[in-house]
């Protein structure tokens, strides 16, 4: 498995140990990591701190975006995708969109190259999660 995808799985199961969702991000630009996150919505109270938003804060003002590449262990949800089109983030690289489909459309339709790898540790971590915590998830996504 690429490491830069592994250390998004490492943020997702960082999450998940402090009782959390278990997505991770890491944001990076020429294979070096320029930040990382993962969804502390539960953790920190805050509807908004998505693991990908979470990652665009810690990794602070660079500039632009160009050439740079989110990964993220889900697909992202209609917030995060906003995040992604409103900086230029040109590609994103996603652990597996079976548990949930997210903006996967709405991201291809502006431009945004997504590639699915379709991990089943990705997709494990989800469907465990969503079986034990099923309101913290249905919550998290608005439903």
């Amino acid at each position: 498995m690429d490491e830069l995808m592994a250390s998004a799985i490492a943020q997702a199961k960082q999450g998940l140990s402090e009782g959390g969702i278990p997505i991770g991000s890491v944001l990076v630009r020429d294979g070096t990591i320029l930040g990382r996150g993962h969804n502390q919505r539960v953790q920190a109270d805050d509807p908004i701190t998505h693991a990908e938003i979470d990652c665009l804060r810690n990794a602070g003002r660079i500039g632009n975006y160009r050439n740079t590449v989110l990964y993220s262990t889900l697909m992202p949800c209609y917030l995060c995708a906003g995040a992604v089109i409103q900086f230029g983030i040109p590609k994103v690289i996603v652990g597996e969109a079976n548990t949930f489909a997210g903006a996967q459309t709405f991201l291809q339709n502006h431009g945004v190259e997504i590639v699915n790898l379709d991990l089943s540790e990705c997709q494990q971590l989800m469907e465990t999660f969503i079986n034990q915590y099923p309101d913290i998830w249905y919550e998290d996504i608005g439903e």
